[in-house]
């Protein structure tokens, strides 16, 4: 018997060192796999599964309901030209202002760039409703020019009031892209270009904006991927006519049974996947390289006054636009009642109060399911990215390949998923369904933003050369000693922006709430700002829930960019 069991140790031991691997690696990497395989690969399967099969048969049959009904059709084309329309918007004040910083010298030219950024901090749905009181209809923009000149601009009309909310929101994308491609250009190709007589607009179109395209084009196709399939923005603005918004009634109403909310997220995934791919062939077989190693960027000159004072006003009304949710938000917040006026009639701190009765346990619900999700994704990220640069075990670069795969998943599809999954397995003492448990809103943050925590802790043990741990090895410490004493704490920062990052944005997500949250005392906050702006008097509580939610994610965002500036600074000095 002690024979066999020696042999069998023996046979195992080429085994795992063949691939630089422990039994134990080979088990964490089994356990972050079986987890995506029940939270994320088992729901899209069984979403696509009820999309294409009827009666338990292979059938395109529910693809051919969504084409005959005239409303489904609509909400497709309405997605499409939602998110197009968005782009163009979002370029329209993306590109000018890129511009403008690179090429350009100003004062304040810093301080813009960082406001530029701003509106990713608050997730459009909490200004969507701030937005029409600014510029709905009987808004302060609209009043003010009604009473001017005699007529009003439909901006929040319909899908005009969604292209604009999400094009003020999402244009940063477009912003960091190219601002990050503008500084990479090789200063002697424009110099070149401007000795031949290129000028202006032309030295722009032909040789800047082409060179900088695969930054204009990565940020463009985030934007659309987005605004796809966002469903917050469009349910706050009671346009019903698209994709998402279709998708979550038909689960709502008519129930998880329905096919045709399986259809739409099927294609709500096609069409995603369908901008990433169309982004990739549209830069194919370009050549975008510059001569010097990180380009030198532009070359920047100085306005004189006339320039300054233009290019001052262009960018300042520009962010004043842009930065109108927060300020709306705000003002509603504070606001004791504000309908057909220019501000408020007088305003008051009351709405805090009722949120402080009313909505305490939804913001400590967000911290616990937040700090849950982030703590998940910080252990499944650094024991993947682990798992991956240290060892050979093979299938460790696929099951990195589907974690990251998960930003592409639109949080609404993965809640329709979870939903049929879950929904009839049971729990052993309540009996309430698995599905519409709390945990399962953690589980479904967690999913979403593992990529973030992945790719942060990834990052960290790349900059952490193997030689330490080989070295604590040699000195007799065990693979658990060696981790827990040097892998760890050395990747401690990257780790804590990882878990910061999934927490910001797991604050604020929506899509998956409002399918997996089954009772109010398990509501997030996210979940209350939609409930309390779904009525007249439930918008100030709900602006100062959208206030709170903005100074969470802000605190968040800031620590997390607090935490990786100090790494580098920690970096920096190691390496002089």
């Amino acid at each position: 018997m002690t024979e066999a069991v020696l042999t069998t140790s023996n046979a195992r031991a080429p085994f795992f060192a063949r691939y630089n691997a422990s039994p134990i690696q080979a088990l964490a990497l089994a356990a972050v796999a079986l987890f995506l395989i029940a939270f994320l690969i088992v729901p899209l399967v069984r979403v696509i599964l009820v999309a294409f099969t009827d009666e338990g048969r292979f059938s395109l049959v529910h693809f051919g309901d969504f084409l005959r009904t005239s409303l489904l059709r609509d909400a497709f084309w309405n997605s499409i030209y939602v998110a197009s329309m968005t782009v163009v918007v979002a370029s329209l004040i993306a590109v000018p202002l890129a511009t403008i910083l690179a090429r350009f010298r100003f004062p304040g030219a810093a301080l813009i760039h960082t406001l530029g950024v701003v509106p990713l901090v608050m997730p459009p749905f909490v200004g969507a409703v701030a937005m029409q009181l600014i510029f709905g209809r009987n808004g302060s923009i609209n009043l003010l020019l009604n009473d001017w000149f005699g007529f009003r601009i439909p901006f929040m009309e319909g899908l005009n009031g969604v292209i604009f909310v999400e094009a003020l929101h999402y244009f940063p994308f477009i912003l960091l892209n190219l601002s990050a491609s503008l500084s990479n250009i090789d200063s002697a190709m424009e110099e070149s270009a401007q000795n031949l007589g290129a000028r202006g607009f032309t030295l722009f179109s032909r040789i800047v904006f082409p060179l900088a395209m695969p930054g204009y084009v990565a940020g463009a196709a985030l934007v659309f991927v987005k605004v796809f399939d966002d469903l917050a923005t469009p349910l706050l603005l009671n346009v019903t006519s698209m994709l998402a918004p279709q998708a979550y009634l038909k689960i709502t109403t008519v129930g998880v049974a329905d096919p045709m909310g399986y259809v739409i997220s099927v294609i709500m995934i096609v069409c995603s996947l369908g901008a990433m791919l169309l982004s990739a062939l549209v830069l194919r077989g370009r050549d975008f390289s510059t001569t010097q190693r990180g380009g030198g960027g532009l070359s920047r000159r100085r306005l004189g006054r006339l320039g300054n004072a233009l290019a001052i006003a262009f960018v300042v009304v520009t962010l004043l636009i842009v930065l109108s949710p927060h300020i709306g938000i705000f003002l509603l917040s504070i606001a004791t009642v504000w309908s057909f006026a220019m501000l408020p009639d007088a305003y008051t701190l009351q709405h805090y109060v009722t949120v402080y009765r009313e909505a305490a346990p939804m913001i400590g619900n967000t911290m616990l399911y937040c700090g849950l999700a982030g703590l998940i994704d910080i252990v499944l990220g650094a024991t993947l990215a682990y798992v991956v640069l240290r060892t050979r075990l093979p299938g460790r670069r696929l099951v990195e390949q589907v974690a990251m795969s998960a930003v592409a998943i639109p949080g609404l599809v993965l809640g329709i998923g979870l939903l049929r999954t879950y929904y009839d397995v049971k729990l052993p003492i309540s009996g309430e369904s698995l599905a519409t448990f709390w945990f399962m809103l953690v589980i479904a943050y967690a999913v979403r933003r593992l990529p973030y925590a992945l790719s942060a802790a990834t990052a960290a043990l790349q900059q952490l050369h193997v030689s330490l741990e080989e070295a604590a090895e040699s000195l007799g410490a065990g693979k658990l000693r060696v981790l827990s004493r040097i892998v760890v704490p050395l990747m401690t920062g990257g780790l804590l922006a990882g878990f910061v990052t999934s927490f910001a944005t797991a604050a604020v997500e929506l899509s998956a709430t409002l399918l997996l949250v089954a009772r109010a005392p398990d509501a997030p906050l996210s979940y209350g700002i939609y409930v309390y702006m779904q009525s007249a008097a439930g918008r100030g509580p709900g602006a100062a829930l959208g206030v709170i939610a903005v100074v969470v994610v802000s605190i968040a965002t800031y620590a997390a960019y607090k935490i990786a500036e100090r790494e580098r600074g920690l970096k920096s000095r190691e390496v002089f």
